[in-house]
C-alpha cells in the first residue's frame, strides 16, 4: 500500500471516451475560486483493461477521481470500500486517496440529482416517472425513492430493461411499476419527470407536453435544450437539465476530494455555461 502525501494536488477524469467531458471545466473552476492555485485536473481516455495498471502508477500527489463510463461498475473490485449509496446502485464516479493510500469509492450522482431537484425548490414529489432504463436510470432511481413516498413508474422499451429495472427497484427496496414506452405520454403528467435517455429519444414527446406541466429533470446538457425541455419550459414548467447535476455532483467530487466546503457552485455552473456556449 502506498502512502500519500498530506497535500495531494492531482485529481482527473477517466473514462472512454472523454473528450467531451466538462469535468475539467469545472473542478478547474472551483480551484481557482477556493485558492488551490497548486492544484491540477486532467482527463484521461482509460478503458477497462487498463483501468488496474493506471491505478497503481498514480503517485502520491494524488487526491482523487473522477469516473465515468465505462468505468464506474469496474473500479469497484480495485477499491478498499465504497460508501452505501455506491453500493446500492453499483456505480463508483468518485474515489478518494486517504493519506495511508486507501482508494475509497463513492456515488455523488444520486446525492446530486436531489441537489439540483432541492435547488429548484423540489423537495418531494407524490409520484414521479421515469423515462429510459438504461445507465443513468439507476441513480435517478435511487434519487427519486429519496424524495418520493409514492408511486413511481418507469417506461421501458423492452422486457429485458424492465427486469433490470424491477431488480433496481428490489435492491433500493423501491416499488417500481414498469410501463411500455409506447404509452410515455402518460409519463408527462406526473408531478416529476426524469428523462435519462440519449439524445433524440425523447424528441417525439414534445408534442404531447401538457398545458400545465410540473417537473421536467432532463439528464442532457449537450445539446441543449432538448426538444422535450424547450417545449416544457415554454409552457410553463420547472425544467432542471443535466448541467445542474453536472455541478451539483462535481461539487461533492470537490468537498471530498479538497476538504474543502461548500465548493464554489455559482463559479462552477459559470463556467460550464461558458463552456458549453463556445462549442
Amino acid at each position: 500500500m502506498r502512502a500519500r502525501a498530506v497535500e495531494a494536488r492531482r485529481a482527473a477524469v477517466l473514462g472512454k471516451p472523454i473528450a467531451h467531458s466538462l469535468s475539467p471545466v469545472l473542478h478547474r473552476a472551483a480551484y481557482a475560486d477556493l485558492g488551490l492555485g497548486d492544484w491540477s485536473y486532467d482527463r484521461f481516455e482509460i478503458a477497462e483493461a487498463a483501468l488496474p495498471g493506471f491505478l497503481e502508477g498514480l503517485g502520491m500527489e494524488w487526491a482523487g477521481l473522477s469516473l465515468t463510463m465505462p468505468l464506474k461498475r469496474a473500479v469497484i473490485p480495485l477499491l478498499d470500500e465504497i460508501s452505501a449509496t455506491a453500493a446500492s446502485v453499483e456505480a463508483v464516479n468518485t474515489v478518494v486517496f486517504g493519506e495511508d493510500g486507501r482508494r475509497t469509492g463513492d456515488n455523488t450522482d444520486v446525492p446530486g440529482m436531489v441537489a439540483a431537484l432541492r435547488e429548484h425548490g423540489i423537495e418531494q414529489v407524490d409520484s414521479a416517472a421515469i423515462l429510459g432504463a438504461g445507465a443513468t436510470a439507476s441513480s435517478a432511481l435511487a434519487a427519486v425513492s429519496r424524495i418520493c413516498p409514492g408511486e413511481i413508474v418507469a417506461y421501458v422499451r423492452s422486457e429485458a430493461r424492465a427486469a433490470e429495472m424491477r431488480q433496481w427497484g428490489e435492491r433500493l427496496e423501491t416499488e417500481v411499476r414498469i410501463a411500455d414506452w409506447a404509452d410515455a405520454e402518460r409519463a408527462l403528467h406526473a408531478p416529476l419527470v426524469v428523462a435519462t435517455t440519449p439524445a433524440g429519444t425523447t424528441d417525439a414527446l414534445a408534442s404531447a407536453v401538457p398545458g400545465r406541466p410540473a417537473t421536467l429533470f432532463d439528464v442532457l446538457y449537450d445539446p441543449w435544450p432538448t426538444a422535450l425541455a424547450a417545449r416544457w419550459s415554454a409552457y410553463g414548467g420547472a425544467v432542471v437539465s443535466g448541467l445542474d447535476l453536472l455541478v451539483h455532483q462535481a461539487a461533492l467530487q470537490v468537498e471530498q476530494m479538497t476538504g474543502r466546503a461548500p465548493a464554489p457552485l455559482g463559479a462552477m455552473r459559470k463556467a460550464g455555461e461558458h463552456a458549453l456556449a463556445g462549442r
